[in-house]
Parts: structure tokens; C-alpha cells; sequence
């Protein structure tokens, strides 16, 4: 199928604020390693032949969000900044086929008067899970905190009680070099967890404001809560990490909620680009891909999601 001649060239512009070694891997994805390119160029125009469609190509994870919403603020095509990868990747689209008039993204306008009761509905139960999962974490991080040596006690008791004896924890983390561990059961999972602020005196301190925070749940119950924050040892900011929970409405108590996953990654200050600031981490996965994992699937902990909405130096 290809790409049209404008597209084409919109893509180009588009792949051009990308770093090189970012296109020099998305040219191996696409061509399965097949084509060495020797440059940039090369690597774009590899990257345009080889992509069957636009969306395959925009949809590409090495294709982040800033680097969409950068190229169609550069070229005049106003949308929200808060929109998510998908509505940008449409913006695109739209503007490429010469749908936008005005370089302006056009936005639905909902009249709240003429919103019906289910989306009025929707609306309040969005909200109502993206305030349990600011409670969770407010609960979570400052009953672990408070295990720090340091730390002051909490009333409650940190421990498996907390967890479905089937939890599963995935811990990656990238300080001098890459590590990935996993942990299978409540103790275990409770003792590693708990091992990062009693023996490792780390202090995680989450991002509870905007898009620090994301909150989705499945038709069968299962909530997904992922959270970005920073990584503390004393008074020196060590890094950035990036949480997500699976939760589980527990049928015997009212109102008690269990772990029956966790995905945490950290990464470090040396294993950071250098010149990267820090000042409100923030989650850059979809909430379609959030809702992947209560389907079963997998989040790639690897992929570099959380370095960007930055400001001020680590450490400062």
C-alpha cells in the first residue's frame, strides 16, 4: 500500500526530530534488520519505504507522542496538549489527506446541557477510579516509606496481607546497568518490596498531579494504576521510577482492595541522557495499552517511558 507523495512527506519532517540512534532502531524494526543504513537520511528513507501505512508507521513505539504532537505544532496544527497518542496520530492523518482547514485541529464541541445520562455516568466513574487510584497511592507509598529506618511508623502493618497470594512483581531497574527481577507470591513479593526502603534506605515519592497518574479498569473488576515519581536516599535524588499496580476488590471486606500485580521500574541518575532534568516524571503509556494488561498482555519495562515533562536538575 505505501504512502502518498504528501505523506510521505509529512513523515519525513516528521522523522527528522527524532535522534539518530532512535531511527536507526525503528529502521531495524521495520526492515527485521534487513537494511543497514549508513545515515541518517538513509535510515529515513529506509523507514519510509519499508512502512506499509502512516498508522503503522506513527503507532510505532520509537514514534513517541512528543515527537507527533512537536512536528504538528511546528506546523501550525493546533490540538490539545493533553491529547493522547491515537487522537494525534488522526490530527496527522487529517492533515496530510487536507481535511484540517485553518491548520486547526477541529474538536468536537459537547454541549454539557445535551450530555446524555451515560455519559454524564461515564464521566463520574472515570472519576471515581482516578480518585481511588490517588487514594491507593497516598496508602501505599506512605506505608512503604514508613518502613525507611528512618521513617516514621505507620499505625498500619506493612506485610503479604496486603497482596493475592498470587501477586506477581516485575522489578527492573538501570542504574549501572540493566537488571530485570521477578517474584512470584504475597511474601515474596512484600519482602522485596519492603527490602527497597529497610535495607536500601530509598525513599519513592510519587507524582500524584497531572499525568502522573493513570488510572483504568476492566469489565471484570481488575484496576490498573500506574504512577511516576522520583527516587530519593537521604537529602539526593537518586532518579525517576515508574510504578503500575493490577488491584482486585477483595469480596470479603467492603471497601478493601489487594495487589495482584506489580510492574516497577527505576532508573537511575548516571543511566539518565545527560542534561536530563527532572521535575514531575509523568506516565506516557495509553490507556489502551495500560488495559493490555488486564488482557493478559505484557508491558515492555524496558521502553523509556518516563523521561520527558521535565524542568529542574536532579538533586536540586
Amino acid at each position: 500500500m505505501g504512502l502518498s507523495e504528501r505523506e510521505r512527506a509529512g513523515c519525513r519532517a516528521l522523522l527528522e526530530l527524532m535522534a539518530t540512534d532512535e531511527l536507526m532502531t525503528l529502521t531495524d524494526t521495520i526492515t527485521n534488520r534487513l537494511v543497514l543504513p549508513q545515515s541518517r537520511q538513509e535510515a529515513i528513507h529506509a523507514i519510509l519505504v519499508y512502512s506499509q501505512s502512516v498508522e503503522e508507521l506513527l503507532k510505532r513505539r520509537k514514534v513517541c507522542r512528543e515527537i507527533i504532537f512537536k512536528y504538528l505544532a511546528k506546523e501550525g496544527v493546533v490540538v490539545p496538549p493533553c491529547s493522547e497518542k491515537h487522537q494525534l496520530i488522526h490530527h496527522a492523518k487529517q492533515y496530510w489527506s487536507g481535511q484540517l482547514t485553518d491548520h486547526v485541529a477541529e474538536t468536537e464541541y459537547i454541549n454539557p446541557n445535551k450530555q446524555s445520562y451515560q455519559q454524564r455516568q461515564k464521566r463520574q466513574e472515570e472519576n471515581d477510579w482516578n480518585r481511588l487510584g490517588i487514594e491507593f497511592c497516598q496508602w501505599f507509598f506512605e506505608l512503604l516509606n514508613s518502613q525507611h529506618p528512618l521513617g516514621r511508623r505507620s499505625k498500619e502493618q506493612w506485610g503479604p496481607q496486603h497482596f493475592w497470594e498470587d501477586v506477581k512483581l516485575k522489578f527492573y531497574y538501570n542504574t549501572l546497568e540493566k537488571n530485570i527481577e521477578e517474584y512470584v507470591g504475597a511474601e515474596l513479593v512484600s519482602l522485596r518490596l519492603l527490602s527497597l526502603v529497610k535495607e536500601e534506605y530509598l525513599l519513592l515519592n510519587p507524582n500524584l498531579g497531572a499525568g502522573g497518574l493513570k488510572c483504568v479498569i476492566s469489565p471484570h473488576g481488575l484496576v490498573v494504576v500506574a504512577v511516576a515519581g522520583t527516587v530519593h536516599r537521604g537529602n539526593i535524588c537518586l532518579g525517576i521510577f515508574e510504578q503500575i499496580f493490577g488491584l482486585i476488590r477483595c469480596p470479603v471486606s467492603e471497601n478493601t482492595w489487594k495487589i495482584k500485580l506489580v510492574n516497577l521500574k527505576i532508573v537511575g541518575e548516571n543511566a539518565l541522557e545527560p542534561g536530563t532534568q527532572v521535575q514531575k516524571p509523568s506516565i506516557k503509556y495509553e490507556l489502551n495499552e495500560l488495559q493490555e494488561l488486564y488482557d493478559g498482555k505484557e508491558l515492555s519495562l524496558a521502553d523509556p517511558r518516563i523521561l520527558s515533562n521535565v524542568h529542574t536538575e536532579l538533586g536540586e
